[in-house]
């Protein structure tokens, strides 16, 4: 065979292939509206794939109508109609039927939609209209419809796949063809519900005819049958596209995937932020720290091009970074104290015992997937461990003074034993939220509006979740060592409340306690009509995939992890890659993170594909995706807009500011009126940060630490549910009220012994405010007694008792504000000049993590130097600057 035939062959070929989409497209049935505008039409449609899509179409099924829970007028059809056999039984039924098998044509369902004033959802279409003509032939065969032999959509093919506008009032047809798994094809543009998600940008009418609007991006979404498909609909805001856009820096593949999309979009990104700015915001998105005064002085002296990614990887080795990352592991997978009341017998430890053990894993960099794995598969005692070795395992972590620790188990059973966690439907929508990133409730009761999720598939999916028990007593095989147990320590007859009570003392004393327990069964479900699980399975079936059979004693959550856990899984690491983008940016590239729907697509699909592909490729390593966000120039850029980009609030183009979490907000003020080896103790430990509190209730938190109220004001995550929107980052009236007048703020500003006024105030010899010269004498032994006081704490936190731990810790903060040292030096002459200009600049870095501007420096030094007493000065300054909205946002 010669090179020059070869060559013939292989072009025709490469021709052959290239034509086959358009032959298969040529191939497609034409659309119900052609085939059916003639009377003498002999087709008989189908009731799945043009009756109730019709219907559909026409708002028959929607809420207001047919479709609400009532349904209207005697007659009901299932929400979007996605119940094909109740949809088909509701038709027909004898008692109100809707279709007239004798008589077609009076037919209710014919008659009364043609007529405007006989139809209370008005006149839906003509008598001779293609809508009656597929109706009238459907019912004229007999309404068939067979339940066991559905059809099965393979896939919807929309095109175009993305459209790109040149200005307003462009318009571009979509065109719908629904691809069936016996091979065929239709175009089924006419059946499908269209809408869009910003109509101010795309409007789409019910013909799939989309009109430009303003400029941006959005999606236009194509609903039929179990099928939602997005398109993506963009208008340049600007004419810099094409070649005309300019040339950016694009060192990182985040990067490139970014400024693509920016590209098209003729938007430019803002320059890059100034060292002060990406440390401060890198500080609070890495470790909801702020910078110290000395960190940021260094940082701004270093001139090494490679400081920035140095100091991600610094910050990733701190306490401060696993706290930090902790305390939003716990937001979604459900860390709520007030649920996890009777899980332990001393009550208030379970909230802290998860947040260690998340706590740990995060601190050692444990793969996501296998934190992950010891949540979902968890169980109290490991395989092989009797009832009683798992009571003296647990009784050795609780007794005073243990050094064994909860995190050190190999997994976390307080996610199953939550009170509000314990019915098969709560926990299949909480484990969708917090591992899946996926709103299901709604398909509890009917098809998914947004998502492919039916009914059916909400109830096969969990199964998985039936055959988990949490219990105050062990499964049957460890009955008997439970009875001995409670026989040992007299406690026979005693159950629930009363038996509780007596467990604590008797840890103290040494002895070994029963302890509660999580272990799987043998999974059951309730029966319809039913809350309680009675009815055995013996299979499930993974969201939208297949179906998993398991026998008698197999742990039914193993191959729901392994699930998650496969390269092909659509959720899992997309999930965790968009909440921990979402943490770093005003938004996730799905927002809201939790709602990865169909019909709210990512805003840069090919940006959330690589972060999730590579994040499983460096298996599931945490800290690979931080810096992978934190060095990408897109992460680093100023808040500062141009033209082209200041309305842009979801391409990434440049920072936006966004308020500070209720924890770090908080942690910033104790940091900015601190002393400096106050804000050094702070930077070595977590101990009294905020952001390691475990507790989530406003009320457990103002009992154990006082700072309740400023979490609640500031939106902390109250973990109701898994829900990503129980947290809040809004502004409101009452923060700034906070930061003005609130009598905690007023205390972190004056407070003695650790505070910065008071370190100005004895460094000067200056007296604080008015108080000082009424504060007693300090005692002899007074530096004796403060270290006493500091060890007790610390001996009650290491043996877990937290609650006397604080009390303790709030009497030496009372010991020490008591005898604060300018009480002694309140009338000394100092012979420091007072160095107004470095506590200006000090005072500026502590907060707002820069140095003044000259006009600030002036104006600053005016203000104090025109005090009486300086101290004042300073103290209104910092005031002045914990209220600025500079302070309280990132940016």
């Amino acid at each position: 065979m010669t090179n020059l035939f070869r060559s013939f062959l292989v072009s025709v070929v490469v021709g052959l292939l290239a034509s086959l989409p358009a032959l298969q497209a040529d191939d497609s049935q034409p659309p119900v509206t052609e085939r059916f505008a003639q009377k003498n039409v002999d087709e008989v449609p189908s009731f799945q794939r043009h009756v109730v899509p019709m219907l559909g179409r026409l708002g028959c099924n929607g809420r207001a109508c047919h479709g609400s829970f009532q349904g209207r007028g005697g007659f009901r059809l299932s929400l979007f109609g996605y119940d094909f056999q109740a949809d088909h039984t509701s038709l027909l039924d004898k008692e109100s039927p809707r279709i007239d098998l004798e008589n077609v044509t009076e037919s209710l369902v014919l008659v009364k939609p043609t007529d405007e004033d006989n139809h209370e959802g008005g006149k839906r279409y003509d008598a001779a209209g293609w809508e009656y003509k597929v109706l009238e032939n459907w019912i004229a065969a007999g309404a068939p419809f067979d339940q066991e032999n559905m059809d099965k959509l393979v896939t919807l093919e929309v095109s175009p796949s993305e459209i790109l506008f040149k200005g307003r009032g462009d318009k571009s047809q979509l065109q719908v063809v629904a691809v069936w798994e016996d091979g065929s094809r239709e175009d089924v543009t006419p059946l499908c519900r269209f809408s869009s998600n910003d109509d101010l940008i795309a409007d789409i009418d019910r013909d799939g005819l989309i009109v430009a609007g303003g400029a941006g991006d959005t999606h236009v979404v194509v609903s039929y049958d179990r099928a939602v498909m997005p398109v993506a609909v963009l208008q340049p805001v600007s004419k810099r596209v094409g070649k005309k856009y300019p040339r950016v820096a694009t060192p990182t593949r985040v990067d490139e995937l970014v400024v693509e999309k920016l590209r098209k979009l003729g938007i430019v990104p803002s320059d890059l932020s100034t060292d002060e700015q990406f440390l401060r915001r890198l500080r609070l998105d890495l470790t909801g720290t702020l910078p110290t005064p000395a960190e940021i002085e260094s940082f701004l002296a270093d001139n090494s091009p490679r400081k920035r990614a140095r100091k991600i990887d610094e910050l990733l080795q701190t306490p401060a970074y696993a706290a930090w990352w902790t305390q939003k592991l716990c937001d979604f997978t459900g860390n709520n104290d007030q649920q996890l009341n009777n899980v332990t017998p001393v009550r208030g430890r379970a909230s802290q015992e998860w947040f260690d053990w998340i706590y740990k894993r995060v601190e050692e960099n444990v793969p996501y997937d296998q934190l992950v794995s010891g949540i979902v598969t968890a169980s109290s005692r490991p395989a092989g461990m009797s009832y009683r070795e798992y009571c003296e395992m647990m009784s050795d972590i609780y007794r005073p003074g243990s050094d064994k620790s909860f995190a050190d188990l190999e997994s976390l059973p307080h996610y199953w034993a939550r009170r509000d966690f314990r019915q098969p439907a709560e926990r299949a929508i909480s484990f969708a939220y917090a591992f899946m990133g996926v709103r299901i409730q709604c398909a509890q009761c009917h098809k998914h509006p947004f998502d492919q999720w039916s009914k059916q598939d909400f109830a096969e999916f969990s199964r998985f979740f039936g055959g988990v028990v949490a219990s105050s007593q062990p499964s049957r095989e460890g009955r008997d060592e439970y009875e001995k147990i409670v026989k040992d320590l007299g406690l026979q007859g005693m159950k629930g409340n009363q038996l509780r009570k007596e467990l604590p003392a008797l840890l103290k004393q040494g002895k070994t306690i029963p302890f509660p327990e999580v272990y799987t069964t043998t999974p059951r479900m309730p029966r319809d009509g039913s809350t309680r699980p009675t009815e055995q399975v013996s299979s499930a079936r993974l969201l939208g995939e297949e179906e998993i059979q398991w026998q008698k004693g197999e742990d039914i959550r193993q191959p729901l992890m392994e699930w998650l856990e496969r390269d092909d899984n659509k959720y899992f690491a997309r999930a965790f890659v968009n909440r921990a983008w979402a943490s770093y940016f005003h938004v996730g590239i799905v927002d809201p993170p939790d709602d990865m729907s169909l019909a709210n697509p990512p805003s840069n699909q090919a940006l959330l594909d690589y972060l999730a592909e590579e994040f499983i490729a460096h298996k599931f390593d945490m800290k690979w995706l931080h810096r992978e966000i934190a060095n990408s120039r897109t992460y680093q850029l100023g808040w500062q807009t141009n033209e082209t980009n200041r309305l842009d609030q979801r391409n990434f183009s440049h920072a936006v500011p966004r308020r500070l979490p209720a924890e770090v907000a908080y942690d910033a003020m104790v940091q900015a009126t601190a002393s400096d080896e106050q804000i050094a103790e702070l930077q070595e430990s977590n101990r009294d940060r905020s952001i390691a509190m475990a507790v989530s209730s406003q009320r457990t938190l103002q009992r154990s630490t006082g700072v309740g109220y400023a979490m609640m004001v500031f939106g902390r995550s109250t973990r109701e549910s898994s829900c990503d929107c129980d947290r809040s980052d809004d502004p409101t009236l009452l923060q700034t009220v906070y930061l003005q007048n609130d009598r905690d703020l007023h205390a972190l500003l004056d407070r003695r012994g650790d505070g910065w006024l008071d370190q100005l105030a004895r460094k000067y010899k200056i007296r604080q405010g008015n108080q000082a010269s009424r504060l007693p004498p300090r005692p002899a032994n007074y530096d004796e007694r403060v270290k006493q006081l500091k060890q007790q704490v610390t001996r009650l936190r290491e043996a877990g008792n937290a609650e006397q731990a604080e009390r303790i810790a709030r009497t030496l903060a009372g010991y020490k504000k008591r005898f604060a040292e300018p009480a002694r030096t309140a009338d000394v002459e100092s012979s420091l000049a007072f160095a107004t200009e470095e506590i200006v600049s000090q005072a500026f870095l502590r907060t707002l993590s820069r140095y003044p501007s000259d006009e600030e420096l002036r104006r600053s030094v005016e203000y104090v130097n025109a005090e009486e007493n300086k101290i004042n000065g300073v103290r209104g300054l910092v005031w002045a600057l914990l209220n600025t909205k500079e302070f309280i946002v990132n940016h």
